[in-house]
């Protein structure tokens, strides 16, 4: 009987683990399904261990190429769109098969920079993946090769993983590389390069950004874009490891938290990143809410319409308000749900009543409590100040 190493129960760490087309090829021409297969029981049993993982999957123009026998192509944008037409959905016929084999489900979720950039979008996607996460579904991201043009295109995996760990507030983005992580120089060139195993300071110091050098190989990143994608998740609070993909049992021994490949220390918990943009932010508009609403918000409960008295500004989805009492005091701001107009037609009514009001259902919360920092003075403002 085979035995699989021990981990540890993560109570549902959220984790998001980039594969590079360097990883998931094995350093060849095509991709390598034992690599995948093995990848697939790593993450299997994250999963058993309660873990929510997300991949984000280099690979589709890798398969694209070999499927039509690597034809000679120009290097622009719409050559490689062609060839991640053809490749994506074969690559993820490839996982949802792998995934089958220990019973878990994928979905795919394919983003471009315009996905995150706008909040409105930025929300739908962030809503979508925890959606599939609560459900105990794998998702598996992509760039959408096919329509990002060069001014949409978040541009390679590296930087789009720590986007989306971002996005889901991970606890940890794992890297996996050819390369056993961060060196203190381009081995191609030193061959005396040693491993660099931890980066706790708060910034990344101009040493080890000239050691990252540039990229090569069958992908689009290096150890460049892998230092970039780092400096940005540690910045909105997870950690961050890269490694090399084909070391055994890889993930597990992250895990366990075995000294293997960089190790890069959050600059700050994810709820001081969420509370940081929430505060910094400036402020769409006003919702003014009754004492009962107030006294549930400072017991850490959501703002729900019942509680909603008044609405002032013109303002979207996704976007932060201020949230008063009775007497004009700012008691919270938060990241509203809808907008100002459905907001006006949901003041004083109950949850239940939102999706027969206005034909669609965003959640029963004005203002979730996840998306909301409470003002402990509260200090009163006037519409001048929206």
């Amino acid at each position: 009987m085979t035995t699989y190493p021990e981990i540890p129960k993560l109570n549902n760490r959220r984790i998001v683990v980039k594969l590079g087309t360097s990883t998931l090829t094995d350093g060849t021409t095509h991709l390598s399904q034992p690599r995948l297969v093995d990848l697939v029981r790593q993450v299997s049993l994250l999963r058993s261990a309660h873990a929510e993982v997300v991949l984000v999957s280099s690979g589709a123009i890798a398969i694209g190429r070999a499927e039509l026998n690597f034809p000679d192509l120009p290097k622009d944008i719409p050559a490689k769109q062609m060839l991640a037409a053809v490749g994506q959905p074969r690559l993820m016929d490839l996982w949802a098969r792998l995934f089958a084999i220990y019973n878990h489900t994928i979905a795919q979720v394919l983003l471009t920079r315009d996905d995150l950039r706008f909040r409105s979008r930025y929300l739908n996607a962030r809503n979508t993946l925890l959606a599939l996460l609560a459900q105990g579904v794998i998702p598996v991201v992509n760039e959408n090769d096919t329509v990002a043009t060069e001014e949409i295109r978040v541009g390679d995996n590296d930087n789009l993983s720590a986007l989306v760990a971002n996005l889901i507030d991970a606890d940890l983005l794992v890297l996996l590389t050819d390369r056993e992580g961060l060196l203190t120089a381009d081995p191609r060139k030193e061959p005396d390069a040693r491993l660099v195993a931890r980066v706790d300071t708060p910034e990344i110091g101009p040493e080890l950004w000239e050691a990252a050098g540039g990229g090569g190989g069958l992908g689009t990143g290096g150890m460049a874009t892998k230092l970039q994608s780092a400096d940005l998740a540690r910045r909105s609070g997870a950690a961050v490891v890269i490694a090399r993909g084909k070391s055994p049992d890889i993930l597990l021994r992250i895990l366990r938290e075995e000294p293997v490949g960089t190790y890069f220390t959050p600059t700050m918990s994810a709820m001081e990143s969420r509370k940081r943009y929430i505060l910094t932010g400036g402020k769409a508009g006003r919702l003014q809410v009754d004492s009962g609403a107030v006294a549930a918000l400072f017991q850490g409960r959501s703002l729900l319409p019942a509680g909603l008295v008044d609405v002032a500004g013109e303002f979207n989805r996704g976007e932060t308000l201020s949230v008063c009492d009775l007497d004009g005091r700012e008691i919270a701001r938060g990241l509203v749900n809808y907008n100002h107009v459905d907001c006006c037609n949901l003041r004083g009514r109950q949850s239940q009543e939102i999706e027969a009001l206005l034909g669609y259902f965003y959640g029963d919360e004005i203002i979730h409590r996840n998306n909301m920092v409470l003002i402990q003075k509260g200090q009163k403002i006037s519409d001048s100040r929206l």
